[in-house]
């Protein structure tokens, strides 16, 4: 007789961006090690809840993907959520355990593929050892933080910028030259003025990536 596979739900959470997307294997390698799981320990994934760029010390009630989860466990009737370690959870200590409780008071339990009674071992050792860990991946987390942010001061002072949306003069260079070509188009009537640009612009079929009229502060910026 063939045993009944009990049901459960896939979790997984990246928290970077640049980690999201389909030439990146984050989402895979989480999916992998949740259905190797799933498969030995007779769970059945019935379906799958993906937060891409959230962070692990964000509140699990404020995470889109978890509140469809929980909404969708509460519907039917499934009550084991499988992720592929504690910190894909949370990387948060305190919202990692407050997470944890929170979810054991719905009657919903947790497993991480990589260290399956993480949250069910309620031993004083285990307390300890899920306290440590916790604390562990805070502490890897927060340093990876503040080496990018050094990272990202030292290449602002060589380049005066690191981050942000690049500058116009280099992603539409032909849209600011025209613009500058505009600007001097009528030496004795006047220069045109910002809006004028704009709608010129607008009329030859350059649009921003709204697909609107330049705003007044971008023609300037594309001046200065």
């Amino acid at each position: 007789m063939t045993k009944k596979l009990k049901p459960a739900v896939a979790y997984l959470r990246t928290s970077s961006a640049s980690n999201v997307g389909v030439d990146k294997d984050s989402d895979k390698r989480q999916r992998g090690a949740i259905e190797a799981f799933a498969k030995q320990a007779g769970f059945e994934i019935t379906d799958e809840f993906y937060d891409r760029a959230v962070s692990g010390a964000d509140p699990i009630d404020q995470r889109p993907g978890f509140g469809e989860m929980l909404h969708r466990l509460a519907s039917d009737g499934a009550n084991t959520i499988i992720v592929e370690s504690p910190d894909r959870f949370a990387r948060d200590l305190a919202v990692q355990l407050a997470g944890h409780d929170m979810l054991r008071d719905l009657g919903i339990a947790i497993i991480p593929a990589s260290a399956p009674d993480f949250f069910t071992e309620d031993t004083p050792t285990a307390v300890l050892v899920r306290q440590v860990l916790g604390a562990i991946a805070q502490f890897e987390k927060a340093s990876v933080v503040a080496k990018l942010a050094a990272a990202r001061k030292r290449k602002r002072q060589i380049e005066g910028r690191c981050e942000g949306r690049k500058p116009l003069q280099q992603t539409q260079p032909e849209v600011v030259a025209l613009a500058r070509k505009l600007r001097r188009k009528r030496p004795k009537a006047g220069r045109m003025s910002l809006r004028e640009i704009s709608a010129e612009l607008a009329a030859r079929g350059f649009l921003n990536e709204r697909g609107r009229a330049y705003a007044a502060k971008s023609i300037a910026s594309m001046l200065g």
